[in-house]
This record gives C-alpha cells, structure tokens and sequence, in this order.
C-alpha cells in the first residue's frame, strides 16, 4: 500500500494572514519582553503575570485558528464526504484539554 506523500493545505487570504501574523509578532514581543525582565531581575510575580498574559494570547490564537478550521477545512470535508475529518476534530479537541 502506497503512503500518500500529500501535504494538508489551507489557503489563506492576505488579510487573515496578516491577522495572524500580527498576533504571532504581538505574543514575540511579550516573549521578548519577559527575557528582559528576567536580565533585568524583575521581580518572579511581574514575569509570572507576564507569562499568564502570553498563555491567554496563544489559546486565543489557538482557538482563532481552530474557529477557521472548523468552519472552513472541516466543512468543506464533510461535504465532500470525507468523515474521517471528525476524528481529526475529536483529536484536536483532547489536546486542547
């Protein structure tokens, strides 16, 4: 049986990626903004609520993605009869937990 060397794609206009790249460089900057504090000695409670921050930033981006997910690749490959989709679905969902 031969593996299919097809890549998953989702094609993206220039406005969501746009979207999306700016909350990336946005989480980068708070990133950044913690290895300063840490050269700097800040106090442990300012770099822990700092990385709190950064931790609801990534799962909303996460759940941003997973929302377009949804509502674009799952969608279209139910329609098209592929319902091995859901277990694809049901598996990002445990992950999340």
């Amino acid at each position: 049986m031969e593996k299919c060397n097809c890549k998953k794609i989702k094609k993206r206009t220039e406005e969501e990626k746009k979207k999306l790249e700016s909350r990336i460089n946005r989480i980068s900057g708070q990133l950044n903004g913690i290895k300063k504090m840490i050269d700097e000695d800040r106090y442990c409670d300012d770099i822990l609520i700092q990385l709190s921050a950064i931790d609801k930033s990534i799962k909303s981006l996460a759940n941003t993605i997973l929302d377009d997910h949804i509502h674009s690749c799952v969608i279209d490959n139910v329609q098209k009869g592929n319902t091995e989709v859901l277990d694809e679905i049901v598996d990002l969902f445990r992950r999340f937990q």
